[in-house]
């Protein structure tokens, strides 16, 4: 049966308007705007939200955590504003320099030692390429040489080549935290090229080794050269003595390498450039300051004389088993040193064979008594004084008293009766104190006459060539000489000097009684290849040239006249003008005089003097220690080699004969 559905019920509402036809008419409906579409996670809208407990969730406001996160920005812009100041305006200064210092390397461009040279311009002393070999410990490490025991096994391969000991070497190359050590300075170019070859053996080998799957080790990559120079000297321990030498670091040490090493060194130069992770930055720039070479310096040295010079002294120390000996070769007008010989010697090529008592200028540094040759002095005295002539009569006994003493001569002697000049001839010590004695009233006064003209001569001065470690001699005040010194120093005994000083006596002689100081510069050539001649010696007279002249004939007679103590020193065809001289000699050990010092002094040609030769030779032990024996020859074979080199006339008349002797009565 259908189911019947209950009657409607309209409920009444408002009228529904009508159109123009009478019907009422249906309101359009309204455009619906879509659903706001909200995150899954909002609450809808007229509900509060609530915590999974049911509680309701309340929002926190942003505004105190954006105030933080703002103070926090702030303080962080006012640090680096702060820091910013510092590093640009406060220390600017300060950081741009490290920077410069960390970007830029400096390295220092050795100058040029400028050479040394004789008279002639022939090199004694010059410098060569060479290499200081250097290395990198930190590559001797294991990780970088790839071998556990690198620094000894490179030591053991540069040792021999180097010449140094290998453990020294090892010590070097195992600092890792080092990047630099200088293994051995100034070898030579030869050294450098073995050391090369080794290294590219080994370097292929690694590279072998490598490709094979082996770790590739190399224990000499490390090593590396830095280019220098390296002083030499040609002619090996020729003039020696007054060259010097200089040390490890190439500054002058000795000699005239000391004493003129400013003007030879020159000026150092710099070059700077900017690196980056170890390697040059080419679009950097470059900043150099050229080093200025040293000046060249010529000496007054003749070679041939001073070898002549050299070898004749030399032969004649050994010969003699003595302790050592001079020679001195001196121009007697312009006082330049043409030859200053010592023996022994050492080669400044190789100061690891010398001996160290050898290393100076004993010519200039050894102090002494001269003995006979400084009675030229006292003769001197004599003669400008006026007291006595070469004739006068002197007579010499055996012995004579005076003070506390009882004086002789060399040889014991019946009474001689000689004259002025004979006693000079003879070399008699009695008869020059006897006539040094009238050079005043009283001993005393004879004593500060003589005193003023020992000092004139230079006695006591230095010579005034300035150089490192000479002496000036020993001569005290008159009135501080001993009741001994008073009748000795007349003879050579009781002062003491050096052998430059004793060849300037008889130059002054030779020149006139003018004394020219020595020197051993004549002058030196700068970077501009301009010669520079040396300043001019100062002179003095010291005696007038009446009594030069007068004891140059005098000094003729101990060569020329038999009866002299000098005739080994005649030299065909020049008159020869010189003087023995045989001392008691201090030893510098014992502290007492042990010894003798047997020398000769002179000069040639006597008519027209041109050269003065000196010789000493110290505690002669074999054969005689007579300077006209021992020196004289000596005196002979240097003198005849340098008139020869300088082409010295020979003499054009004869000597004067001055009588030596005279016979009692007359």
């Amino acid at each position: 049966m259908p189911s019947q559905e209950p009657p409607r019920r309209r409920v009444p509402g408002p009228a529904r308007p009508r159109n123009a036809a009478g019907r009422s008419a249906r309101p359009r409906p309204a455009a619906r705007p879509e659903p706001r579409r909200r995150p899954p996670s909002a609450a809808p809208r007229g509900r509060t939200p609530r915590s999974r407990s049911g509680r309701p969730l309340r929002l926190g406001s942003p505004r105190p955590r954006l105030r933080l996160v703002s103070l926090a920005l702030t303080l962080v812009m006012i640090a680096f504003v702060v820091r910013l100041l510092q590093v640009q305006a406060v220390d600017a200064n300060a950081y741009a320099a490290k920077a410069e210092k960390n970007r830029y390397l400096s390295y220092t461009v050795a100058a040029e030692r400028g050479e040394i040279t004789d008279r002639g311009g022939i090199a004694l002393a010059t410098s060569v390429d060479a290499y200081d070999i250097t290395a990198d410990p930190k590559m001797f490490t294991p990780e970088d040489s790839k071998a556990p025991d690198a620094p000894q096994q490179a030591a053991a391969l540069l040792a021999p080549i180097l010449g140094v000991d290998a453990a020294e070497l090892t010590k070097k190359l195992s600092k890792p935290k080092s990047r630099y050590t200088v293994l051995a300075r100034r070898q030579t170019p030869q050294v450098w090229t073995q050391i090369k070859d080794l290294k590219s053996v080994f370097a292929e080998k690694a590279q072998k080794d490598k490709a094979a799957g082996g770790p590739g080790a190399n224990v000499l990559a490390g090593v590396f050269q830095e280019s220098t120079t390296k002083r030499v000297y040609p002619n090996g321990g020729l003039a020696a003595g007054i060259l010097g030498y200089v040390n490890a670091d190439g500054k002058g040490a000795g000699g005239l390498e000391s004493q003129l090493d400013k003007e030879l060194a020159g000026e150092d130069g710099t070059i700077k450039y900017a690196q980056s992770g170890g390697r040059r930055v080419p679009t950097a720039g470059t900043k150099e300051v050229p080093a200025v070479a040293g000046s060249d310096i010529e000496l007054t040295i003749d070679r041939d004389i001073q070898w002549a010079a050299q070898k004749a002294i030399s032969d004649q120390v050994a010969k003699s088993k003595a302790d050592r000996g001079y020679v001195v070769v001196q121009n007697t007008r312009t006082g330049e040193v043409l030859a200053m010989a010592n023996a022994p010697g050492f080669d400044p090529n190789d100061l690891s064979q010398a001996d160290a008592a050898s290393l100076g200028n004993a010519a200039l540094q050894d102090v002494y008594e001269p003995g006979s040759t400084s009675k030229v002095m006292s003769m001197a005295a004599v003669l400008e004084e006026g007291v006595a002539t070469p004739g006068t009569h002197v007579t010499v006994p055996n012995r004579l008293h005076r003070g506390d003493r009882l004086f002789k001569d060399d040889i014991d002697h019946p009474t001689w009766y000689l004259t002025l000049n004979g006693v000079l001839a003879k070399s008699s010590n009695i008869g020059t104190i006897l006539a040094t004695g009238q050079l005043g009233k009283t001993q005393a006064e004879s004593n500060k006459v003589l005193y003023d003209y020992l000092r004139k001569f230079g006695i006591g001065s230095p010579t005034g060539l300035g150089y490192p470690g000479e002496t000036a001699g020993i001569l005290a005040k008159p009135q501080d000489w001993s009741t001994s010194q008073q009748y000795t120093i007349p003879f050579g005994q009781g002062l003491s000097l050096n052998a430059m000083q004793a060849a300037s006596i008889y130059s002054t002689i030779a020149n006139g009684g003018v004394r020219v100081a020595p020197s051993l510069v004549r002058g030196t050539k700068g970077a501009d290849g301009r010669f520079t001649p040396a300043e001019a010696p100062e002179q003095t007279r010291v005696v007038s040239e009446k009594t030069a002249k007068t004891l140059a004939t005098m000094l003729e007679s101990v060569v020329g006249d038999e009866e002299g103590t000098g005739t080994k020193a005649k030299i065909p065809g020049y008159r020869v003008a010189g003087k023995t001289g045989t001392a008691n000699r201090v030893d510098p050990v014992r502290g007492g005089y042990h010894g003798y010092t047997a020398s000769f002094a002179g000069f040639a040609p006597a008519d027209n003097p041109q050269i003065t030769v000196y010789c000493a030779i110290q505690n002669p032990t074999k054969g005689s220690y007579f300077g006209g024996q021992i020196c004289g020859p000596i005196y002979k074979q240097v003198m005849e080699f340098a008139l020869k080199t300088l082409q010295t006339a020979p003499s054009g008349s004869e000597p004067a004969r001055l009588p030596v002797s005279f016979k009692p009565g007359e």
